[in-house]
Order: C-alpha cells, then structure tokens, then sequence
C-alpha cells in the first residue's frame, strides 16, 4: 500500500507554516501633548502639596526627602504626559516651588490649628495672610534648600521622563 505524499511547498521549506494574521497593536499612550502634561503637573502639585502639607503638620518638620518627591513626581508626571517639549522641565520646576511653599503653608495651617483649637481649613482660608507672614518670619536656609531641591528635582524628572 503506497501513499501518496504531498509536494513540496513553493519556497522550499517543507516545515513552512501557513502566515498567521497578526492583530494590529494597541495605539501608543499619547505622549507629546503640552497641554495634557501642564494640566497633569498642575494637578500632580495640587495633590503632592497635600500630602507634604499633611507630612509637615503630622511631623512638624520640614522633611528634605518629601521635598524631593514632590518634585520628582510633579516633573515625572509632566515629562511622562506631555513629553519632550523643553517648556515642561522649566514649568515643572516652577510648580514644584509653587507645590513645596503651598505645602509648607498647610503644614503651618495644620500645626496652628492644632494650638488655637479651629480647623486647618479655616485657619488656611481665613488666616492665609498670618499664615504667610508666620513662613516669612521662620523661613531659614533650610526652607529655601528645600524650595531649591524640589525645583531641581522636578526639573531632572521631567527630562529622564521624556527621555
């Protein structure tokens, strides 16, 4: 009993597998949008001023290492975003400042509530003006070390982001 045996294929290649179709690959994350990466860092400072605020007031210390995480994670998220538009890095250092002072005042917002026996709410939106006059007068080289590092920070993030 002899059988028949099929021809070779036309390249040549008798283990040659019929082309599997491959599904198209999902669209890449949209990165390069200046837009969406200021609106990210914004909210990023928002939300990173908040939680150094609260670590101020939970600590009542100015902590240099929550500093550096505000800016790494405002630049990080900014350069991540909106990609590698040499403007981010810049507004991601100015943010960071921005988010670190803000944090700063909650923090002070915090602890003089806790002493005048009112909300850190109503402390930070009633008395924002002694608030600020208090951080002016016991703002020492630290406070702007730590102001300085944030912005750096950030600054660095944002480019290893979009890099």
């Amino acid at each position: 009993m002899t059988q028949s045996v099929p021809p070779p294929p036309a390249d040549g290649n008798p283990f040659a597998q019929q082309p599997v179709p491959v599904p198209p690959a999902p669209p890449a994350p949209a990165r390069g949008n200046l837009a969406l990466g200021v609106v990210t860092a914004v909210v990023v400072a928002l939300v990173t001023a908040g939680v150094y605020g609260a670590v101020v007031g939970a600590t009542e210390y100015e902590i240099g290492y929550a500093a550096i995480g505000v800016g790494f994670l405002v630049g990080f998220a900014a350069g991540k975003v909106g990609g590698a538009n040499p403007v981010l890095p810049v507004l991601s250092a100015l943010l960071s400042l921005g988010a670190v002072y803000l944090g700063q005042l909650i923090g002070g917002a915090i602890l003089a509530a806790d002493l005048l026996g009112v909300s850190a709410t109503t402390m930070f939106t009633e008395n924002l003006d002694l608030l600020t006059e208090a951080w002016q007068e016991s703002a020492d080289a630290m406070t702007f070390l730590f102001l300085a590092i944030g912005a750096i920070t950030a600054f660095s993030g944002a480019k290893k982001a979009a890099a």
